[in-house]
Formats: structure tokens, sequence, C-alpha cells
């Protein structure tokens, strides 16, 4: 004997509103949907409250720096900045100096890699450079998500106890967030000049007034771990060479998600469990109305046909 063969067998069963078989139904139903959503509301998970995404952010050197050279022997600083009313300010410590600055796109994605500055600063032969501040100046841009603008700024800061003839820098300009960003919109709120140029006041320029400023913010950017080279000793009246090189990295953000994306994650999780719940409870309910745990009436093809209902108790 062998299997021609087979097909499933259909059976129906009914029975009145109020009833036993319907507030067992309806117990089923509550255990199989709401169990998963709590399950999954409990594990920590179900609203993604934040996410990240990589972008390469728009950066561009605005062209305007602050420099300060620390002299050996308590002797006053030399400086100099892009900023005419500071210069005025400190005139009697002002050198000119000769700066180079260009920007690549390495990759070709019409947006900048890395900047390369190279400050020659007049110097006199009994001047002994032992520190260089360097404050520069950014515009900062990210467009995937949020459209985000920002003036930002990257700070070196290096001393030495054996003066020198150059400096040279190596680091990544880096986004440093406090607070997620939004998904949508245009954030403006840190596309201001940190320092104003049309200011007479020295205050405005100090760097304990830019920095104070400038660490309320949210979201800065700073130079992470840069490398630096002090190179001792300078010949006679040459030039102090700052050198800087600064990479433009792609960033990792993190924002607030939006409701599609709440629910597009939050449903995922809760399909996950529900489908666990519905396999189990499906066998519960073939048990109960087989072994007709609760009474119903039962429909077959057969006694469709024959017109007659079976009624089990």
């Amino acid at each position: 004997m062998y299997e021609i063969f087979s097909h499933p067998e259909l059976r129906r069963y009914k029975t009145s509103i109020f009833s036993k078989a319907t507030l067992l139904m309806l117990a089923i139903l509550i255990l199989t949907f709401i169990p998963p959503l709590l399950i999954v509301y409990r594990s920590y998970g179900f609203w993604l409250r934040e996410a990240t995404y990589r972008e390469q952010p728009r950066v561009a050197f605005k062209k305007e720096f602050i420099l300060i050279l620390d002299l050996q022997n308590g002797q006053n600083p030399v400086v100099y900045s892009t900023f005419q009313h500071y210069n005025q300010l400190v005139q009697s410590y002002l050198r000119i100096p000769v700066v180079k600055a260009r920007e690549e796109d390495i990759n070709g994605d019409g947006k900048y890699d890395s900047l390369s500055l190279d400050i020659d600063v007049p110097m006199n032969a009994a001047d002994q450079v032992v520190g260089v501040k360097l404050v520069l100046f950014f515009y900062y841009k990210l467009r995937r998500f949020s459209q985000f603008h920002m003036e930002s700024l990257g700070y070196i800061d290096y001393s030495s106890s054996v003066p020198g003839g150059s400096l040279q820098v190596f680091s990544d300009l880096r986004l440093r967030q406090k607070q997620l960003l939004g998904y949508r919109g245009t954030d403006t709120r840190y596309n201001n000049t940190l320092v104003d140029p049309a200011s007479p006041y020295a205050e405005t320029y100090s760097l304990a007034s830019i920095f104070k400023a400038y660490s309320s913010r949210n979201v800065t950017t700073l130079l992470q771990d840069p490398m630096k080279i002090w190179s001792a000793g300078r010949a006679g009246d040459s030039p102090f060479r700052v050198s800087v090189l600064v990479n433009y990295p792609e960033e990792v953000i993190s924002y607030t998600p939006g409701f599609w994306y709440l629910i597009k994650w939050g449903w995922v999780q809760y399909v996950s469990v529900l489908l666990i719940f519905l396999y189990i409870f499906n066998k519960v309910k073939v048990f109960v109305f087989q072994h007709q745990v609760v009474a119903t009436v039962v429909e077959t093809p057969i006694t469709s046909s024959l017109g007659r209902k079976d009624k089990f108790s």
C-alpha cells in the first residue's frame, strides 16, 4: 500500500458570542499580541533614541587665524592675526608673516580633504622662540540629514625648554558632539563668528574669551591627537616657520531618528518576538478545540455537504 494523494481537511469551530470559547479566544489574542510588545519595550531597544551615519563634512579654511609665539626669558611674545583691529591693539608685538595656504580635494568628490598651511614669521637674531599658540578658524557643514552649518576652530599649543626654528604639526579636524543632531531641517545655531572682527576691545581676541564661548557649544571641532615636530635652533635672522597639515576625515554623526525610522526599527523587533507567540498559541488553540476543552459546533466538509453540524460538549 502507498499514499497516492493527500490534502488537508478544513474544520470550522463555531460558537455564540457570549460563550466560554469566545472568552478563551479573546484571552489567547491578548496573550499573543500584548506580551511581545511588553517584552520588546522592556528590553530597552524598542524605541531607537539614537542612530549614527557616516558623512564627509564640507570644511573650508576661513583664512583667519591668531598666532602667538612665546619668547625665552620672559620677553614679550610675537603676535599676528588676520583681524586688523587686533593687530592695531598689539602693534608693538606685531610681526607680519608670509602665509601660504592650500586646500586639496584629493579624491575629486567636490569636498576639500586637507589643509596645508605654512607661516613664516620674521624674527630678530636675539629672539628665541620656545612656544607656539595657533588658532585656526573653519567653516563646517553637514548636509546628509539636517543642514548643519557652523563656524569652528582648531587649536595648536606647543612649548619647549629648547629654543626652536620651526614647528610642524600633523592632525585631523574631528567633530565632537555633546548633543545629538536633528534628522531634518536647517541647524544654524552655531553659524556665527567666534571673533567679531569689528570689535575694538582686546578682550574679544583673547584666547580665554574665545575658548570660553566655544566650550559652551554642544557641537564643536578639535584637532585630534596632533603629531608635532619641533626643530631646535634657528640661524641668524631666518624666520620661524609654522607648518600645519590638517586632514578633514569622514565622520560618524550621531542624530535623533525620525518617526518612520523609529516605526521601521520597532516593527522588526516586535514581529520577531510575535512570531514565537503566534506559533505557541496556535498550538494551544489546536489542542483546545480538537479536544473540545470548551464547547463548540464543529463543521467539516462532509457535515456541511449533508447539512449537519456536530456539537460537542
